[in-house]
Protein backbone atom coordinates (compact mmCIF):
# COMPACT_ATOMS: atom_id res chain seq x y z
CA UNK A 1 0.00 0.00 0.00
CA UNK A 2 1.36 3.39 -1.09
CA UNK A 3 2.19 5.40 1.62
CA UNK A 4 0.42 9.40 2.23
CA UNK A 5 3.82 10.73 1.52
CA UNK A 6 4.54 9.00 -1.07
CA UNK A 7 1.36 10.19 -3.49
CA UNK A 8 1.51 12.78 -5.98
CA UNK A 9 -0.48 16.00 -5.15
CA UNK A 10 -2.79 17.44 -7.41
CA UNK A 11 -4.26 20.86 -6.88
CA UNK A 12 -7.60 21.36 -8.59
CA UNK A 13 -7.91 25.18 -9.37
CA UNK A 14 -11.83 25.53 -10.34
CA UNK A 15 -14.89 27.69 -9.20
CA UNK A 16 -17.69 25.09 -10.34
CA UNK A 17 -18.03 22.63 -7.17
CA UNK A 18 -19.28 19.85 -9.48
CA UNK A 19 -16.30 19.54 -11.63
CA UNK A 20 -14.23 20.02 -8.33
CA UNK A 21 -16.14 17.20 -6.15
CA UNK A 22 -16.12 14.95 -9.62
CA UNK A 23 -11.98 15.38 -9.83
CA UNK A 24 -11.65 15.07 -6.21
CA UNK A 25 -13.52 11.33 -6.39
CA UNK A 26 -11.48 10.47 -9.23
CA UNK A 27 -8.46 11.61 -8.24
CA UNK A 28 -8.07 10.03 -5.01
CA UNK A 29 -9.67 7.03 -6.53
CA UNK A 30 -6.63 6.73 -8.53
CA UNK A 31 -4.04 6.99 -5.69
CA UNK A 32 -3.63 10.64 -5.27
CA UNK A 33 -3.87 13.29 -2.48
CA UNK A 34 -5.84 16.52 -3.80
CA UNK A 35 -5.85 20.31 -3.12
CA UNK A 36 -8.80 22.42 -3.64
CA UNK A 37 -8.95 26.36 -4.63
CA UNK A 38 -11.98 27.95 -5.84
CA UNK A 39 -10.63 31.19 -6.91
CA UNK A 40 -7.30 32.24 -8.52
CA UNK A 41 -5.41 34.29 -5.18
CA UNK A 42 -5.99 31.05 -3.16
CA UNK A 43 -4.65 28.76 -6.08
CA UNK A 44 -1.42 30.53 -5.82
CA UNK A 45 -1.39 30.86 -1.55
CA UNK A 46 -1.97 26.69 -1.78
CA UNK A 47 0.39 25.99 -4.54
CA UNK A 48 3.03 28.31 -3.25
CA UNK A 49 2.51 26.75 0.09
CA UNK A 50 2.27 23.21 -0.40
CA UNK A 51 3.71 22.87 -3.60
CA UNK A 52 1.85 20.32 -5.20
CA UNK A 53 2.73 17.81 -7.76
CA UNK A 54 0.79 18.79 -10.50
CA UNK A 55 -2.10 21.72 -11.39
CA UNK A 56 -5.11 21.30 -12.74
CA UNK A 57 -6.15 25.30 -13.57
CA UNK A 58 -9.66 26.69 -14.89
CA UNK A 59 -8.83 29.43 -16.65
CA UNK A 60 -12.54 31.54 -15.86
CA UNK A 61 -11.73 32.10 -12.35
CA UNK A 62 -12.90 34.62 -9.74
CA UNK A 63 -10.68 36.91 -7.95
CA UNK A 64 -7.88 36.08 -10.69
CA UNK A 65 -8.14 34.71 -13.82
CA UNK A 66 -6.23 31.36 -14.80
CA UNK A 67 -3.55 32.99 -17.12
CA UNK A 68 -2.52 35.36 -14.44
CA UNK A 69 -1.89 32.42 -11.94
CA UNK A 70 -0.45 30.60 -14.15
CA UNK A 71 2.17 32.89 -14.56
CA UNK A 72 2.82 33.91 -10.70
CA UNK A 73 3.24 30.27 -10.01
CA UNK A 74 5.67 29.83 -12.80
CA UNK A 75 7.81 32.10 -11.24
CA UNK A 76 8.41 29.81 -8.49
CA UNK A 77 7.28 26.47 -9.22
CA UNK A 78 7.83 23.88 -12.34
CA UNK A 79 5.48 21.45 -11.79
CA UNK A 80 3.16 20.60 -14.45
CA UNK A 81 0.47 22.58 -15.27
CA UNK A 82 -2.54 21.68 -17.13
CA UNK A 83 -4.99 24.81 -18.14
CA UNK A 84 -8.65 23.61 -18.18
CA UNK A 85 -10.98 25.70 -20.38
CA UNK A 86 -14.68 25.91 -21.75
CA UNK A 87 -13.49 28.10 -24.24
CA UNK A 88 -12.28 26.32 -27.78
CA UNK A 89 -10.07 29.40 -28.61
CA UNK A 90 -6.43 29.28 -29.79
CA UNK A 91 -5.79 32.64 -28.39
CA UNK A 92 -6.53 31.38 -24.66
CA UNK A 93 -4.49 28.29 -25.43
CA UNK A 94 -1.72 30.25 -27.02
CA UNK A 95 -1.36 32.23 -24.17
CA UNK A 96 -1.39 30.05 -21.87
CA UNK A 97 1.48 27.56 -23.04
CA UNK A 98 3.33 30.87 -23.81
CA UNK A 99 2.85 31.57 -20.27
CA UNK A 100 4.09 28.26 -19.01
CA UNK A 101 1.41 26.09 -19.33
CA UNK A 102 2.80 22.23 -19.95
CA UNK A 103 -1.12 21.68 -22.04
CA UNK A 104 -4.57 22.21 -21.99
CA UNK A 105 -7.50 20.33 -22.23
CA UNK A 106 -10.95 22.06 -23.89
CA UNK A 107 -14.58 21.46 -21.33
CA UNK A 108 -16.78 18.90 -21.08
CA UNK A 109 -13.57 16.28 -21.11
CA UNK A 110 -13.61 12.72 -20.10
CA UNK A 111 -12.27 11.63 -17.25
CA UNK A 112 -10.61 9.03 -18.82
CA UNK A 113 -8.82 11.21 -21.56
CA UNK A 114 -7.95 13.88 -18.33
CA UNK A 115 -6.62 11.41 -16.47
CA UNK A 116 -4.60 9.57 -18.86
CA UNK A 117 -2.62 13.24 -19.49
CA UNK A 118 -2.42 13.73 -15.54
CA UNK A 119 -0.20 10.46 -15.81
CA UNK A 120 1.90 11.53 -18.90
CA UNK A 121 2.54 15.02 -17.46
CA UNK A 122 3.91 13.74 -14.13
CA UNK A 123 5.73 10.71 -15.82
CA UNK A 124 7.67 13.34 -17.66
CA UNK A 125 7.97 15.52 -14.98
CA UNK A 126 9.99 12.60 -12.94
CA UNK A 127 12.23 11.43 -15.85
CA UNK A 128 12.90 15.21 -16.11
CA UNK A 129 13.82 15.06 -12.24
CA UNK A 130 15.65 11.89 -12.70
CA UNK A 131 17.06 11.68 -15.85
CA UNK A 132 20.54 10.47 -16.62
CA UNK A 133 20.40 7.89 -19.26
CA UNK A 134 20.80 10.55 -22.65
CA UNK A 135 22.67 8.03 -25.04
CA UNK A 136 24.09 10.29 -27.32
CA UNK A 137 27.72 11.67 -27.47
CA UNK A 138 26.20 15.24 -27.57
CA UNK A 139 23.41 14.67 -25.25
CA UNK A 140 26.23 13.23 -22.58
CA UNK A 141 28.42 16.13 -22.92
CA UNK A 142 25.60 18.00 -21.81
CA UNK A 143 24.81 20.13 -25.34
CA UNK A 144 23.61 19.89 -28.47
CA UNK A 145 24.88 22.03 -31.34
CA UNK A 146 22.98 22.35 -34.20
CA UNK A 147 24.43 25.40 -36.89
CA UNK A 148 23.50 28.16 -34.66
CA UNK A 149 21.47 26.45 -32.47
CA UNK A 150 23.02 25.62 -29.03
CA UNK A 151 21.33 23.88 -26.11
CA UNK A 152 22.49 23.48 -22.69
CA UNK A 153 20.85 21.18 -20.97
CA UNK A 154 21.50 21.38 -17.74
CA UNK A 155 20.89 24.61 -17.71
CA UNK A 156 18.06 24.23 -19.72
CA UNK A 157 19.42 27.04 -21.97
CA UNK A 158 19.18 27.80 -25.41
CA UNK A 159 20.65 29.68 -27.50
CA UNK A 160 20.65 31.37 -31.43
CA UNK A 161 23.99 32.65 -32.71
CA UNK A 162 24.80 32.89 -28.85
CA UNK A 163 21.94 34.90 -28.04
CA UNK A 164 20.20 33.12 -25.05
CA UNK A 165 16.18 32.60 -25.98
CA UNK A 166 13.49 33.07 -23.55
CA UNK A 167 11.44 29.43 -24.16
CA UNK A 168 9.29 27.77 -21.17
CA UNK A 169 10.42 24.02 -20.26
CA UNK A 170 7.94 22.46 -22.62
CA UNK A 171 9.66 24.68 -25.50
CA UNK A 172 12.73 23.44 -24.53
CA UNK A 173 11.95 19.90 -24.28
CA UNK A 174 10.53 20.16 -27.78
CA UNK A 175 14.13 21.61 -29.72
CA UNK A 176 16.12 19.33 -27.57
CA UNK A 177 14.04 16.46 -28.93
CA UNK A 178 14.15 17.35 -32.66
CA UNK A 179 17.85 18.88 -32.04
CA UNK A 180 19.05 15.17 -30.69
CA UNK A 181 17.87 14.18 -34.02
CA UNK A 182 18.64 17.02 -36.80
CA UNK A 183 17.49 16.56 -40.34
CA UNK A 184 14.81 13.92 -39.21
CA UNK A 185 11.81 14.53 -39.90
CA UNK A 186 9.74 13.80 -36.57
CA UNK A 187 5.96 14.07 -37.21
CA UNK A 188 3.49 15.51 -34.82
CA UNK A 189 1.94 11.73 -33.36
CA UNK A 190 5.99 11.28 -32.06
CA UNK A 191 6.25 14.61 -30.54
CA UNK A 192 2.77 14.16 -28.54
CA UNK A 193 4.27 10.62 -27.36
CA UNK A 194 7.72 11.61 -26.50
CA UNK A 195 7.70 15.01 -25.27
CA UNK A 196 4.53 15.32 -24.14
CA UNK A 197 4.13 11.51 -23.56
CA UNK A 198 0.59 10.87 -24.60
CA UNK A 199 0.26 7.47 -26.46
CA UNK A 200 -3.07 7.60 -27.04
CA UNK A 201 -4.44 11.02 -26.10
CA UNK A 202 -3.82 14.34 -27.05
CA UNK A 203 -4.68 17.20 -29.67
CA UNK A 204 -1.66 17.48 -32.38
CA UNK A 205 -2.76 21.57 -31.96
CA UNK A 206 -0.84 21.33 -28.96
CA UNK A 207 2.22 20.61 -30.81
CA UNK A 208 1.50 23.32 -33.87
CA UNK A 209 1.12 25.74 -31.10
CA UNK A 210 4.47 25.30 -28.99
CA UNK A 211 6.22 25.22 -32.63
CA UNK A 212 4.54 28.82 -33.65
CA UNK A 213 5.90 30.34 -29.64
CA UNK A 214 9.31 29.06 -30.43
CA UNK A 215 9.73 30.24 -33.83
CA UNK A 216 8.76 33.60 -32.43
CA UNK A 217 11.46 33.16 -30.62
CA UNK A 218 14.37 32.00 -32.32
CA UNK A 219 14.09 32.44 -35.64
CA UNK A 220 14.58 36.28 -37.59
CA UNK A 221 11.77 35.15 -39.86
CA UNK A 222 8.86 33.22 -38.77
CA UNK A 223 7.31 32.83 -42.58
CA UNK A 224 10.72 32.25 -43.77
CA UNK A 225 12.03 29.82 -41.12
CA UNK A 226 15.70 28.57 -41.18
CA UNK A 227 16.07 26.72 -37.89
CA UNK A 228 13.12 24.91 -36.83
CA UNK A 229 11.46 23.66 -40.35
CA UNK A 230 7.62 22.15 -41.41
CA UNK A 231 7.57 18.87 -43.59
CA UNK A 232 3.95 19.68 -45.07
CA UNK A 233 1.59 17.00 -44.40
CA UNK A 234 4.38 15.22 -41.92
CA UNK A 235 5.72 16.92 -39.17
CA UNK A 236 8.74 19.25 -38.29
CA UNK A 237 12.75 18.99 -37.99
CA UNK A 238 15.73 20.73 -37.20
CA UNK A 239 17.78 21.71 -40.37
CA UNK A 240 21.07 20.19 -39.96
CA UNK A 241 24.35 21.44 -40.78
Amino acid sequence: MENMEDKKTILIVDDEKPIVDILVYNLEKEGYNTLEANDGITAVDIALDRRPDLILLDIMLPKMDGLTVCKKIRTSLNVPILMLTAKDEEIDKILGLELGADDYITKPFSVRELMARIKANLRKSEIKENSNLDTTEEIKNKKITVGPLELDLDKFEAKVDGQAMDLTLREFEVLKFLASQAGQVITREVLLEKVWGYEYYGDIRTVDVTVRRIRGKIEKDTANPKILITKRGVGYYIKAN
